[in-house]
Order: C-alpha cells, then sequence, then structure tokens
C-alpha cells in the first residue's frame, strides 16, 4: 500500500534514516565487547572496557537500548575481566 499522505512518505523517510544509525551503533557495541572479551591481558581488557562502557552509555542515553541492558553488560564484562585475567 503506497503511502499517501506526505507525513507518512515523511515518517517512512525518518524510519529508514533511524534504523540504518541504530544498527550501525548495534553492531559497534557487539564488536566492542567482542574484543573485550577476546583480550588476553588485563590492561588491554580494562582499555576496551573503558570504550566499550562508553558506547553502551551513549547508546543507553540515546534510546537506542534500554538503559539496564546497558548495566547488565557492562557488570558482566567487569565480572569476566575480574574473573578471568588476574
Amino acid at each position: 500500500m503506497p503511502l499517501r499522505h506526505k507525513s507518512a512518505q515523511k515518517r517512512a523517510r525518518q524510519t529508514i534514516k533511524r534504523t540504518e544509525k541504530n544498527k550501525k551503533v548495534k553492531v559497534l557495541i557487539k564488536t566492542s565487547i567482542k574484543k573485550v572479551l577476546s583480550s588476553k591481558e588485563k590492561t588491554d581488557a580494562l582499555a576496551e572496557f573503558k570504550k566499550t562502557a562508553q558506547t553502551l552509555d551513549r547508546a543507553a542515553t540515546k534510546g537506542i537500548i534500554p538503559k539496564n541492558k546497558a548495566a547488565n553488560t557492562k557488570s558482566k564484562l567487569a565480572k569476566h575481566i575480574n574473573k578471568t585475567t588476574k
């Protein structure tokens, strides 16, 4: 069904743009989490964790992911760093 109203057409365009931007951020989050989990040394893991935490917080602030998901993910990564690399 084609969109007949100008406002509906604009909304469709906006949705496409937002979806693309959100996908990019989610992929960035996933790759940064993988970097933290795969790093062998504690100093490298902490540096990557810092970047990942900033990315998660920014995504949560902008509404891309829920705030609790960001907090849970940061907690899980911190536990992983403290457990595996001592």
